[in-house]
């Protein structure tokens, strides 16, 4: 039992990271983004070969992974830059569905359908870290730091400017700020942390294919956000702990048989999406902090 909960406090460490990378697009810039999912797996496929053929430092894996999906987010500002509101949303379904394309047949470098396979143990600056305790802490050592980071970024200049574009962006316009490269450097900003969350779920799991970078991953994430309080530094921790929480206490249910259990787990992420949006329409921590951050 202790090394189950400690495998769970590990992945919801690594997607509160994941949350949180989202949240700067969503609750701080006003982007929509269905396409978080594809970042994370350039994270993760990328920590994956890096640790297979280069070396397996988690923080040397990181750093070229946020490097990476930083800069594949491109691919993701050159329609922001043009569209905005729904029409945004439908550019980045439609980059959520090439990027599942590529990872499914992308060959040695993802290895297709099978995945890649056989990552080796972590290490972080030549110490070993890779028993269980040893990577929660490290997880939840990057956790804080994007927590802090994020913090930092929000309450400076660049996060006054991004909450002015999620406010308005003709206004942010007429103040005379940089619409593009705002949504540029939030996409950018957002999407290097994604990848840094995909390189601890590669170690974590030592095992990276594309069923865990598909749409539903993204609606997942983007559930985590909403339903936490999108805007709120706390918001995303909470909306993760939730929805991770939850298939862990409906397994231990014996009124649902396990077949079932993926249906039941969606039914209820509906309903307290639909109640949350009737009742709490800023989330569970948007809520009680009466105002976005």
């Amino acid at each position: 039992m202790t090394a189950y909960l400690l495998n769970l406090a590990t992945l919801a460490a690594i997607f509160g990271i994941l949350s949180a990378s989202l949240n700067v697009l969503i609750g701080y810039a006003g982007i929509f983004s269905l396409a978080h999912a594809v970042f994370f797996g350039i994270g993760a496929y990328t920590g994956a070969q890096m640790a297979l053929h280069v070396i397996p430092d988690v923080l040397v894996c990181c750093i070229a992974a946020a490097i990476l999906s930083g800069l594949a987010s491109l691919l993701l500002a050159l329609p922001a830059l043009r569209v905005r509101g729904e029409y945004f949303v439908a550019a980045s379904l439609g980059l959520q569905m090439v990027g599942v394309t590529l990872f499914s047949q992308g060959g040695e470098i993802t290895g297709g359908q099978g995945g890649l396979v056989g990552i080796p143990d972590p290490e972080l600056l030549g110490f070993d870290v890779s028993s269980a305790w040893s990577f929660f802490l490290v997880c939840l050592a990057a956790l804080i730091g994007t927590l802090a980071l994020i913090a930092v970024l929000m309450r400076g200049s660049f996060g006054r400017s991004l909450m002015a574009l999620r406010d308005s962006e003709d206004a942010t316009r007429a103040f005379g700020k940089n619409v593009p490269a705002l949504k540029a450097l939030a996409m950018a900003l957002g999407c290097a942390l994604a990848g840094v969350a995909g390189v601890l779920f590669a170690f974590q799991i030592a095992f990276v294919n594309v069923e865990s970078f598909t749409l539903d991953q993204s609606v997942l994430l983007l559930a985590m956000v909403i339903i936490g309080g999108a805007g709120t530094l706390a918001g995303p921790l909470a909306g993760t702990l939730l929805l991770l929480l939850l298939p862990a206490l409906l397994s231990f249910a014996p009124f649902i048989p396990p077949t079932e259990i993926g249906a039941v787990q969606q039914m209820i992420y509906g309903l307290v999406m639909v109640l949350l949006m009737i009742f709490r329409p800023a989330g569970l921590v948007g809520l009680a902090a009466g105002r976005r951050q």
